[in-house]
């Protein structure tokens, strides 16, 4: 069963509902899926709660799974729509984070964000929590989890011109809060800096 492809894993757990095609799912994907709904909580249990609601979740839909995508796109779409939406429900919106995927930014160059990947991680992360969570899984989505415009279009039900103008709009409105950002901390290390020197002029 270890070279079943997850395709035909989700196939004869439909024809023969027999468990353990789909513990084998579980066995490949849990720990990526809670990996990232706790990316979305920053908190291990909340994630573990939401990796087991994912689940249920799939148990349900994996009838309606038509190999559009690969199956581990179609998962992620799951896991991204219901974090966003809890996120959305319980007002969670700063406790999103970015990963250590974040650091393979550099192979995005061609989609314009070669400036994202010199941005220091932490500031990156700050401005990334000032956008609203559907732009945050969208960009995620897509230089993250290196999931395709097409893929992300069919997910979200929109164009790919749509996708590619709002991914675009996210990374200006990223780079700018990230911009603002530096400035402060800037501004702040400056004013501390003369703080410092004063008692010392005559």
């Amino acid at each position: 069963m270890e070279h079943i492809s997850d395709e035909e894993l989700v196939r004869l757990y439909i024809t023969t509902q027999r468990n353990i095609y789909f513990e084998r799912l579980y066995e490949r994907y849990s720990n990526k899926v809670y990996r990232k709904c706790l990316s979305f909580t920053k908190d291990p249990v909340r994630a573990e709660d939401l990796t087991h609601d994912v689940f249920l979740k799939l148990v349900v839909k994996l009838s309606s799974f038509r190999e559009q995508a690969k199956f581990s796109t179609w998962l992620y779409s799951i896991t991204y729509n219901y974090c966003t939406d809890q996120l959305r429900a319980h007002n969670l919106r700063k406790e999103v984070y970015i990963d250590d995927s974040w650091d393979r930014l550099e192979g995005n160059m061609d989609d314009g964000l070669g400036e994202i990947a010199e941005m220091e991680a932490q500031q990156l992360e700050k401005a990334l929590h000032q956008l609203p969570p559907d732009e945050q899984t969208m960009l995620l989505m897509k230089y993250q989890d290196d999931i395709s415009i097409r893929e992300i279009a069919n997910f979200m039900g929109l164009t790919e011109s749509a996708v590619k103008m709002r991914l675009k709009r996210s990374r200006d409105k990223l780079r700018k809060y990230y911009l603002e950002g530096v400035v402060f901390w800037l501004l702040v290390a400056a004013k501390l800096a003369l703080s410092i020197r004063w008692p010392f002029r005559h």
